[in-house]
């Protein structure tokens, strides 16, 4: 099992070195420390650390460059801070060396999820009227140069981190760089910098090489590697989308982090802990998924109202996930409410972007995200509800899961073979016998499979739940505005479940 975490510490050591210059040592050393046994002795986050430094080395330096073939980074505004950074790092390791084991600061993790909110909200660092690619230096350049470059450098050798995270502060806010030019120039810096660090590290305690050689050669390979197929990727699409990318991952990384920093702190919270397991299933469920439908949607040319449809199964069914591994009814919903306020802020940013309507077939400005907070709402509403107050939980998720495949049954059958429409004079007038039939059978068969299989109810009760449910649930999607359709459909559905079963 460890072996595997030392993989996943290098894979996000290599794309926060590729996207953002990030040192290695910021992701990898909390992993190894918190979740590898053979790192937890005395001298376990100083053996992490140097592992870090020493995969940073390669992974900086193929990095670098990549950005460099690009013509993506800029010494001419840079190589004062970077003279700064070597002889300081060269100072802080024999300060190291005299003081003996460091340990990774929590600030460089703070850091890291703060500049990742940061690029989500400004994704193009590219300052208006500042200096252009290859200019020179002004005074006010040289002192923050200066002043910073003692400052990064010395922490570098002192404390073990490879300083790219303060380097990108740096260049994109000071400097006003766009942040590949930024990323190129400080791996470029930090290549010479962790390969001080770590030899210092190495000569210190000699035992890294000789006891965790395996892991080393392991950690190198895995960061070299994805570093590169990273700083590919960001050399080859805009600045803007550079930006987000790297917002992200930071966001995430740091986030994760800090989580594993204070484990310790935050595990004796059962509702941190809980909710926490929740949305790892969920993560663990829907980005397969995604996956799986982006190259459906990419490579087999699904029709957009299909692929709609199919994203919405996924969101529906992943509650089921979350529901059914959870233990305690405030789980699921908690998590189901962090998910609105973590991807909420994401989509208002993404919105602006061409692509994104069309992606997700957005019918309105603003229609993607105000739909996720109705549907997660009412899928914390419905397990506490059911969950909480009733003690059905199968109630709940076959609710939610009789909602969510009716509705997308509806549209794949309704849009290309509805040919009669319902003309009653509260119906809208759009939705079709065909595509209604298809919802309640649809909805029907999902509600009593659910009802038999999770909630254990006997064939007769879980028929008559599902039936009545299915039935009771189209004509209310049928007769409700459908903008109000989202909690119309799931709370009727509900009602009849908490009654019958």
């Amino acid at each position: 099992m460890e072996y595997l975490w030392y993989i996943i510490a290098a894979i996000g050591a290599g794309v926060g070195t590729g996207l953002a210059g990030l040192s290695a040592a910021t992701v990898m050393v909390p992993i190894l420390i918190v979740l590898c046994p053979s790192f937890s002795g005395e001298t376990g986050a100083y053996q992490a650390t140097a592992i870090a430094l020493a995969s940073d080395i390669l992974g900086s330096a193929v990095t670098a460059g990549t950005y460099a073939k690009h013509k993506n980074i800029d010494l001419k505004r840079g190589w004062v801070m970077m003279t700064c950074i070597w002889i300081m790092c060269m100072v802080g390791s024999y300060v190291a060396f005299l003081a003996g084991n460091v340990v990774l600061g929590s600030f460089t993790l703070f850091l890291t999820f703060c500049i990742g909110i940061r690029f989500l909200v400004k994704p193009d660092t590219t300052r208006k009227g500042g200096p252009a690619k290859g200019g020179g230096l002004d005074l006010k350049t040289i002192l923050c140069s200066i002043f910073f470059g003692i400052t990064i450098g010395f922490g570098t050798g002192f404390v073990g981190t490879g300083g790219g995270m303060m380097m990108l502060i740096i260049f994109t806010v000071f400097f006003g760089m766009d942040v590949k030019t930024a990323v190129g120039t400080s791996t470029f810096i930090m290549t010479f910098t962790a390969l001080i660090a770590s030899t210092s590290h190495v000569l210190i305690h000699p035992a890294i090489v000789l006891e965790k050689w395996n892991v080393l050669l392991l950690c190198i390979v895995v960061a070299t590697v994805t570093s590169l197929v990273s700083a590919r990727f960001a050399n080859k699409v805009k600045n803007r989308t550079v930006g987000l990318v790297t917002g992200g991952v930071l966001t995430v990384l740091g986030a994760s982090m800090l989580i594993l920093n204070y484990w310790d702190f935050l595990s004796r919270f059962a509702v941190f802990v809980e909710t926490l397991r929740c949305l790892g299933n969920f993560a663990l469920y829907v980005l397969p998924c995604l996956i799986v439908v982006l190259f459906l949607y990419k490579f087999c040319k699904l029709p957009k109202f299909v692929f709609r449809k199919v994203l919405h199964l996924v969101a529906f069914t992943c509650v089921i996930v979350m529901v059914i591994t959870a233990e305690h009814w405030w789980a699921p919903a908690l998590a189901s409410l962090v998910i609105v306020a973590l991807v909420y802020p994401i989509l208002s940013i993404l919105e602006n972007e061409n692509w994104y309507a069309d992606l997700f077939v957005a019918k309105s400005k603003g229609e993607i995200k105000r739909s996720l907070v109705w549907l997660l709402s009412m899928f914390a509403f419905l397990i506490a509800v059911s969950w909480g107050i009733f003690q059905k939980p199968y109630a709940g998720t076959a609710a939610i899961l009789m909602w969510g495949v009716g509705d997308a049954t509806a549209a794949l059958i309704g849009v290309p073979f509805g040919k009669h429409k319902v003309k009653f004079w509260i119906a809208d007038g759009k939705k079709s016998y065909e595509g209604s039939v298809a919802m309640m059978l649809a909805a029907s068969v999902a509600g009593f499979l659910m009802l038999l299989l999770y909630g254990h109810c006997n064939p007769v009760t879980a028929v008559l739940g599902a039936l009545v449910g299915g039935l009771l649930g189209t004509l209310t999607e049928l007769f409700s505005p459908s903008e109000y359709d989202t909690i119309t459909v799931p709370v009727v559905i509900l009602a009849v479940l908490l009654l019958i079963v």
